[in-house]
C-alpha cells in the first residue's frame, strides 16, 4: 500500500507530520481496530479504523492488493471494518480518499458515504471526505 501510494501521489510519505496519524498506537483497541482479509491462505487487503470522538471513527489504510481487485473484496473489507465500527460503538464512520484514486471514491459513494468537508487536515489537495451514519 505504501508503494503504491508514493507512486500514485509523487513521493507521499504517510507518516510525515502533516498527514493524518494513522498507526499502531491509533488503530490499536480499544478505541481502534485493524482487520487483515485473506484469500487461499494469502493476504489480500487490510483496512482499519481509529477513534476520532465517541461516536465517529475513521477508516484508514484500505488496500486489496492488484491481484484480488475487482472480485468484491474492497467491498467486504468496507463492510468488516464498518461491522467493527459497530460493535466498538461507533454510530458514523468517515474516510477520505486522493484524488488519483477515483476507484475508491466511487465504492465509497456506492455504499452510502456523502461528502463532507474536511475533517481530519489531510493536506493532498482534491481529497474526497466522506461520511455514513452506522
Amino acid at each position: 500500500m505504501r508503494v503504491e501510494m508514493r507512486e500514485l501521489y509523487d513521493g507521499l510519505d504517510l507518516d510525515a507530520p502533516n498527514m493524518p496519524k494513522a498507526g499502531p498506537a491509533e488503530m490499536n483497541p480499544p478505541a481502534g481496530s485493524f482487520l487483515v482479509g485473506y484469500l487461499d491462505d494469502a493476504p489480500v487487503c487490510c483496512g482499519g479504523l481509529k477513534r476520532l470522538d465517541q461516536q465517529a471513527c475513521e477508516i484508514k489504510r484500505m488496500f486489496v492488493a492488484p491481484q484480488a481487485r475487482r472480485r468484491g473484496v474492497a467491498r467486504a473489507l468496507l463492510a468488516a471494518i464498518e461491522d467493527r465500527a459497530r460493535e466498538l460503538g461507533y454510530t458514523v464512520a468517515r474516510l477520505d480518499t486522493g484524488p488519483k484514486q477515483p476507484h475508491a471514491r466511487a465504492l465509497y459513494e456506492a455504499q452510502g458515504y456523502r461528502s463532507i468537508e474536511s475533517f481530519n487536515g489531510n493536506p493532498l489537495e482534491g481529497m474526497f471526505f466522506g461520511e455514513k451514519p452506522l
